[in-house]
């Protein structure tokens, strides 16, 4: 493990502007050679360095990153051709694509996609009323049920266009250790003083999906909004929520609250028509949960739509 801190910082933002950069171009090819020269490193170094910090080979990143796109395409797309889908992401056959995916969600692509409750549109509910997949669909639809009860009882949804919000924010990964991330972040803004009142806001950016991605594994922005400027430095990074239409949630819940608010609010978009754009979904706090009476966190939850 690296141990001087000040290098492994340095090394942070190098790999975290590579994580953008692969992010962005799954669908292009990724060299090792390109890669590291992205990061300012020699091949063999940006290697070495890559899996000390991520846990991964950079080969097995990308093909995770890869295999995880496709299924988030056939979950929100339906009826997306596979063979398609599987050249466009860099497989060399449908075979080496099937395999790759299965090893990762234990079934292939076309059984994930049929699996996928988008499936049951609202187009094709009265074909399931009909008396196919019945019991499949009477599952799905009291599922759903249940999730906009939940919602409806716990949470203000509004669709709104929401102003570009600039940030300094720290990569996170996986779901343990997320309040050192916050406080770290609240520690170096003050320092810089960028904090200059008791109503500042923290967000937090999801870059992957827990659908999809091992929790351990999914990457986030902890942000603290700022308008004040400051300079990028180790791993310290800037960087802009676009403006644009979202879904918002408001809610006030406890923290173990979050996993079914989400779920909920994703099934009310579907339910109402919506389409969720590219850019990633993101929470904004309006407290600290530790200062609430009941524990509970008063965030504002963003889907970006089309």
């Amino acid at each position: 493990m690296i141990s001087d801190k000040n290098i492994e910082k340095d090394y942070l933002n190098r790999i975290n502007l590579v994580l953008k950069y692969i992010d962005n171009n799954l669908d292009s090819e990724l060299s090792l050679e390109s890669l590291a020269s992205k990061a300012l490193y020699s091949p063999f170094h940006f290697h070495r360095i890559f899996k000390a910090i991520i846990g991964e080979t950079l080969h097995a990143y990308i093909i995770r990153k890869r295999i995880e796109k496709t299924a988030s395409v056939l979950i929100h797309q339906g009826e997306v051709s596979i063979a398609e889908l599987s050249l466009q992401y860099g497989f060399s056959s449908n075979s080496s694509f099937t395999r790759s995916f299965k090893k990762f969600y234990g079934v292939n692509p076309s059984e994930f996609q049929k699996q996928n409750p988008s499936k049951f549109s609202k187009i094709r509910q009265e074909e399931s009323k009909k008396g196919q997949s019945v019991q499949v669909f009477e599952t799905y639809i009291c599922n759903i049920n249940n999730h906009l009860n939940w919602i409806k009882m716990n949470a203000k949804i509004e669709i709104k266009d929401t102003p570009e919000l600039k940030f300094a924010s720290v990569t996170h990964f996986g779901v343990h250790a997320m309040e050192r991330a916050f406080d770290k972040l609240i520690t170096w803004g003050n320092s810089k003083s960028l904090i200059k009142s008791s109503d500042f806001k923290m967000a937090r950016i999801f870059h992957d999906s827990f659908k999809i991605t091992n929790p351990d594994k999914v990457r986030m922005s902890i942000c603290l909004i700022t308008d004040e400027p400051f300079d990028s430095e180790q791993d310290i990074d800037s960087g802009i929520i676009k403006q644009g239409r979202c879904i918002i949630g408001h809610f006030e819940i406890a923290p173990m609250d979050f996993e079914q608010a989400w779920s909920g609010l994703f099934v009310w978009m579907n339910e109402n028509g919506y389409k969720k754009a590219e850019d990633p979904p993101f929470e904004i706090y309006h407290n600290d949960f530790r200062a609430h009476p009941e524990n509970k966190c008063i965030v504002d939850m963003h889907i970006p739509i089309e």
